[in-house]
């Protein structure tokens, strides 16, 4: 018996691989976690198209009950659906550290992720700096933690991938003029002009899907453009080579 854990890519239901498709079929349970990222399609129609009953996880359900999982997938054969890939968030280490501890067989397989996804902006993925994300500041009044990676990041010439939140519970999802005005707060609040209104942008929407779109420009002219349905994620570059450079005009 053993523990799946699956990517199941970040548009719809077809962009689960074959592999992946296999097993879920095969198995005895099968759980969707909804809460790190979001799909184009409910969990009906993934569902229907895998033709197996999909048991939804929550926040709660994936972090505070790994154990019932992995329990389960002591006698049974258990897939757990990740959007994007398995391990994009750090969250599911600890279920397959779990996992590995209780001794339970458990296996990944991997699809694609917002991590190499950015890639269609034209930023060498390997300059990228260290990643974070853009909660409410309604949760966090006092927020800074966003606008100090990004300035670590300018440092070093690198450049900022900015996760913006999602609460699909509520069914709120950051967007990134949201996300630029909480930037902006935390501008008013620190005052070290890390965030200006020339500072070079990328705002995207939807990316790894149909119809992704990828805006580049200052962040007064990024603020003012509708990107449309969820998720949104948000770029600051930092020093850039000239291919990239161009690539960036491709977006204004």
């Amino acid at each position: 018996m053993t523990l799946y854990l699956i990517g199941i890519g970040l548009e719809n239901e077809k962009d689960i691989s074959v592999k992946g498709l296999d097993i879920v079929k095969k198995c005895d349970v099968v759980y969707l976690e909804r809460y790190t990222s979001l799909l184009q399609c409910s969990a009906h129609d993934l569902a229907k198209f895998y033709g197996k009953e999909i048991v939804l996880a929550d926040r709660t359900t994936s972090e505070q009950g790994d154990h019932t999982i992995v329990a389960e997938a002591k006698d049974k054969d258990v897939a757990f659906l990740v959007i994007g890939d398995p391990f994009s968030a750090t969250t599911h280490i600890d279920l397959f550290k779990l996992a590995k501890e209780e001794n339970v067989a458990v296996e990944v397989v991997h699809n694609a992720s917002i991590l190499n996804a950015i890639g269609i902006v034209g930023l060498q993925l390997y300059k990228y700096g260290k990643t974070t994300s853009i909660p409410y500041l309604d949760d966090h009044p006092n927020l800074e933690t966003p606008y100090r990676i990004v300035q670590q990041n300018k440092r070093i010439g690198a450049h900022t991938l900015l996760l913006l939140d999602i609460q699909t519970h509520k069914d709120r999802f950051m967007s990134v003029t949201e996300a630029i005005v909480v930037l902006e707060d935390i501008e008013k609040r620190v005052g070290e002009k890390v965030i200006t209104d020339d500072l070079r942008v990328v705002g995207c929407a939807r990316l790894g899907t149909a119809d992704f779109m990828v805006k580049a420009g200052p962040l007064s002219e990024m603020k003012k453009i509708d990107f449309g349905k969820p998720p949104h994620c948000l770029i600051i570059p930092g020093k850039m080579h000239f291919i990239e450079e161009e690539m960036l005009e491709l977006w204004r």
